[in-house]
């Protein structure tokens, strides 16, 4: 039984992109549209919206892609003080050549990165002769002193007069960056600024998939958006001027609602009029209208919340976390109508360790079955329990070795005696790799690995704290991973 689908892919990416070709037509020919959230692998999506495929976003763009250019904003500021993407574990300016060569290779043409709040720091210069070197062209915007308030000059030679003018050829101009506060707003407007200086017509868009601004505030897919950003103080709300323009009730977020007049301002001033009543005018999400089960999405985006919430003790746990993000998650469960007893495995996996006095660890399975795992002499326990979980895929007995300690021993003995591992027992990575020779001889273990790819999308608990290792193993399986806030 696979994963209940509660979102119409197909139907979000004609809508989309139809919706964002009627904006473009809306100025006259050419849209500057901020790009927000992941574009190839936006798992938070596929998460809360089952069936949100994670790069439906980049197919939306291949679809739009004879009249879109890519420009890829970054901080220098982020480049400066080598700022990291949590989720990948790499530094912004990697994700930039990263992101670059992945839109080049299916077709999407990058015109040029912008360093954004350049002060002549050494490392973004050193970042551009990088991408020079590659042939990618580079553009230089300033500090702004009073931006976003300080209308009279951010409108002036000294304001965004003094932003090189970046250079577009295509109807559509996508601004993406590799992570928030990379400053893609500023560059759009900066750009309108230049454009209507040159005579040229010109709009601004704002693409977002979160918050779903035609579906309830307190929504659990709003809330869930709201438990992935609690580090950002980003917080959903009402969007006032829509309410007060057209009586209808939608949902934005503090900072765009906060920026939202000075941005009218600003439209008026460089076009003479604003195009937008409200900041839920500037978007072009189609998300909420693609939500087929409003059952299976509220289910999903809850389970998400409890994951947040345990991803922030562990956080809190090795000191990266504070209390009142802590406690920020605590309200949002409540709203949601959530507890950590509707995460069926962590009571599994704290059943199993009480019962064996060991780390151990329990996988639920599509059709609702736990299965658990145990630590032992040769495996940890997530290896464990992933071994019984192919073993249950693939109807293998429970008695049978998958591998024999013949095969473990030579390993453990390699991390021991050579490596210098304190720790003998196999990670999740080292007891694949162990399967996989197997698999060459062995019938049983052959069929074990090809259950593999039905571990993706099941919800997985720890006793403990896993190994970074052990986490990146289960986050390329797709497992939805938690785990108590305590090492072993």
């Amino acid at each position: 039984m696979g994963q209940k689908i509660g979102f119409d892919n197909d139907k979000y990416l004609k809508m989309q992109s139809e919706h964002i070709r009627k904006r473009i037509a809306q100025f006259g020919g050419k849209l500057y549209l901020e790009f927000g959230g992941k574009l190839f692998d936006d798992f938070h999506a596929s998460r809360v919206l089952p069936g949100f495929k994670p790069d439906s976003k980049l197919q939306m763009l291949l679809q739009l892609k004879e009249e879109a250019e890519i420009v890829m904003v970054i901080n220098s500021a982020d480049i400066e003080k080598n700022k990291v993407r949590g989720d990948l574990g790499i530094t912004y300016d990697v994700d930039v050549i990263r992101l670059y060569n992945l839109f080049s290779q299916i077709g999407l043409y990058v015109s040029s990165v912008v360093l954004t709040q350049y002060t002549g720091q050494a490392s973004a210069d050193a970042f551009q002769r990088r991408l020079e070197a590659l042939g990618i062209r580079v553009y230089h915007h300033y500090h702004i002193k009073g931006y976003p308030s300080n209308l009279p000059l951010i409108m002036s030679d000294e304001g965004f007069g003094k932003n090189d003018y970046i250079e577009t050829t295509r109807n559509l101009v996508v601004i993406t960056a590799p992570g928030p506060g990379s400053g893609k707003m500023a560059t759009c407007l900066s750009q309108l600024y230049h454009d209507h200086q040159r005579g040229i017509n010109a709009g601004y868009a704002k693409f977002e998939t979160f918050p779903i601004w035609n579906i309830p505030l307190r929504h659990p897919v709003n809330i869930a958006y709201e438990a992935a950003t609690s580090d950002l103080n980003d917080v959903n709300m009402i969007d006032p001027f829509h309410l007060e323009a057209y009586g209808e009730t939608t949902v934005n977020y503090n900072r765009d609602v906060e920026i939202f007049p000075v941005l009218n301002a600003m439209f008026e001033k460089i076009i003479g009029e604003s195009p937008y009543k409200s900041p839920t005018d500037m978007g072009v999400n189609m998300a909420g209208n693609c939500i087929i089960d409003e059952e299976i999405v509220c289910e999903a985006a809850r389970q998400e919340i409890v994951r947040r919430y345990y991803t922030a003790l562990c956080g809190r746990r090795n000191g990266t976390v504070q209390d009142d993000e802590i406690l920020k998650l605590e309200l949002m469960m409540k709203q949601a109508g959530v507890t950590p007893a509707d995460r069926r495995v962590i009571a599994a996996a704290l059943d199993k360790e009480q019962a064996t006095g060991a780390p151990a660890a329990a996988i639920e399975l599509p059709d609702g079955t736990i299965i658990t795992g145990k630590t032992s002499n040769l495996l940890g326990a997530a290896s464990a329990l992933v071994l019984n979980a192919l073993k249950h895929f693939g109807g293998i007995d429970d008695a049978c070795l998958l591998m024999s300690p013949e095969v473990i021993e030579p390993i453990q003995s390699l991390k021991v005696d050579h490596l210098g591992s304190n720790n003998p027992r196999l990670h999740t990575d080292e007891t694949l790799i162990a399967l996989s020779i197997c698999a060459a001889t062995d019938d049983a273990a052959k069929l074990a690995m090809q259950q593999l790819s039905k571990l993706r999308g099941c919800e997985l608990h720890s006793s403990v704290i896993l190994s970074p290792v052990d986490e990146r193993t289960f986050k390329h399986l797709g497992v939805n991973l938690t785990c108590e806030p305590k090492y072993n």
